[in-house]
């Protein structure tokens, strides 16, 4: 009889709850984002060639090879594009990456402006060539107009036209350009470790990651401002199998590519990664509850309640969810025997992590090497970098970026994200306690399938935007 008394309370308490969530909901005011970039065709055509003249320059970048002619035939361009800012600012070439220099009348809160000129491979049938440049339909197209010579265009132009009106900035700002991105090589390094050298610590360091956004959550209908604060981490894994060979006519249980398989099928059946809400990711949610459906509405708008349930259901309703909720193993190479008819004496498959905060990369490893264990596997680190440092959101450098998207973009609502990719901003974490991730571009779902496939391409009405982003960002930061 105790039992049932307590069970009948537990009920009524979730009833108590859940009527508390949903009158919370009812209440609470449903926004919209209405925000629209301001046509300017005159602007946006002399960009747009500008833009285009820098995708013609093909940059793509290869692990390996020394490529450093091709990018100085990319900086002439440049040079040729932006004649005051080669004029006027230090300019400082290291293996083909670039650092600018712009001395402030200050020095003490410097700001970093940064994009990489590198490019990946464009493959496949593409409807404009990807190093046409075209300029058709209101977009540019072409490898590097998205991700993110957009980005390098910008801030070379907002400086162009600053210098023009005889601008002197109240704080030193550097223009830093890699060129080995893509692959993820020491490129940035190389001119954080020159920033070191000269006792350079930026007070702000902005690079991609997010952008404005369309539909940012499914429901969530509009433009957003997503500001990334957050970077996941990554790694490569290596497990093997091994075992003594034989023929295929008579397999033994157990063999290596079996082994391996019922690993996978574990993964796959009961992930061991283990999910929760970064502050970050509680912070996204909660501001863009109020712009979607009623649904959304109250399970993100009262995440004090449907947290659990969400940290269960998340990485099942969307793959994109769950990364932001927890560590992800995606198993992405295989190899096994050179022939059909032989078992292999090992086998090996590889894993990439991308390493949450509350579950770091010597955790998320750790959890990985015990369960290959279990399988008689070996494990082998590739290669590992841990989750970044967020920047905090009531930090200054976040409200200055905050209050720039607000002049720039008025009506645009703004709200901090999670990268589940990697950049080179990564690397100024050494230097720099705010590394945001933000291009003043936007991004819909077309720019965001082309980005590293095919059909790249970036809307013409963009451009203007991120020109007086930066503009707008270099006059604030005083």
């Amino acid at each position: 009889m105790i039992a049932l008394y307590i069970l009948l309370g537990l009920l009524g308490l979730g009833l108590l709850l859940l009527l508390i969530a949903l009158l919370r909901t009812l209440l609470s005011p449903a926004k919209q984002s209405r925000w629209k970039p301001a046509a300017e065709p005159e602007r946006e055509a002399r960009y747009a060639e500008t833009l285009s003249r820098m995708v013609r320059c093909e940059t793509v970048s290869r692990k390996g090879e020394d490529q450093r002619e091709k990018f100085l035939g990319f900086h002439r361009l440049l040079e040729e594009l932006f004649p005051l800012v080669h004029e006027k600012l230090e300019k400082t070439e290291i293996d083909g990456n670039l650092l600018f220099y712009w001395k402030g009348k200050s020095h003490d809160r410097p700001l970093v402006l940064m994009s990489h000129q590198d490019v990946v491979p464009a493959e496949g049938e593409w409807k404009h060539e990807p190093f046409s440049g075209d300029i058709a339909e209101g977009k540019v197209w072409g490898r590097g107009s998205a991700d993110t010579k957009c980005s390098v265009m910008g801030f070379f132009q907002a400086v162009e036209e600053l210098l023009e009106q005889g601008f002197e900035p109240e704080q030193d700002v550097y223009l830093s350009s890699s060129c080995t991105e893509e692959f993820g090589g020491d490129g940035c390094p190389k001119l954080v470790e020159e920033l070191s050298r000269r006792g350079v610590k930026p007070f702000l360091v902005c690079d991609e990651g997010g952008a404005i956004v369309q539909e940012p959550i499914g429901g969530v209908k509009g433009c957003y401002a997503m500001i990334g604060v957050l970077e996941k981490g990554r790694g490569a894994l290596r497990l093997t199998a091994r075992s003594g060979g034989g023929h295929a006519s008579y397999p033994p249980k157990n063999s290596p590519i079996a082994r391996l398989g019922k690993f996978i099928a574990r993964v796959e059946k009961r992930d061991p990664m283990r999910a929760d809400f970064e502050p970050e990711v509680t912070a996204m949610f909660r501001t863009l509850a109020p712009y979607g459906p009623f649904y959304l509405r109250l399970l993100f708008g009262n995440l004090w309640l449907f947290k659990p349930l969400l940290k269960k259901l998340l990485p099942k309703i969307s793959p994109q969810a769950g990364a932001l909720l927890k560590t992800t193993v995606a198993f992405t190479m295989q190899s096994g025997s050179d022939a059909p008819n032989v078992l292999p004496q090992q086998a090996s498959l590889t894993l990439d992590l991308r390493y949450i905060p509350h579950q770091r990369l010597e955790e998320s490893n750790r959890v990985i090497r015990e369960l290959a264990a279990r399988y008689d596997l070996e494990t082998e680190v590739l290669m590992a970098n841990d989750a970044c440092e967020p920047v905090r959101i009531d930090s200054p450098a976040y409200a200055l970026v905050e209050k720039v998207i607000g002049e720039v973009f008025p009506g645009l609502p703004t709200c901090p994200y999670v990268m589940t990719g990697g950049t080179d901003a990564r690397f100024y974490q050494k230097i720099c306690d705010a590394c945001i991730r933000f291009s003043p571009v936007i991004y819909g779902p077309e720019q965001m399938k082309g980005m590293h496939g095919i059909n790249e391409n970036i809307d013409v009405c963009s451009l203007p935007g991120a020109v007086d982003y930066y503009k707008s960002l270099i006059r604030e930061n005083r």
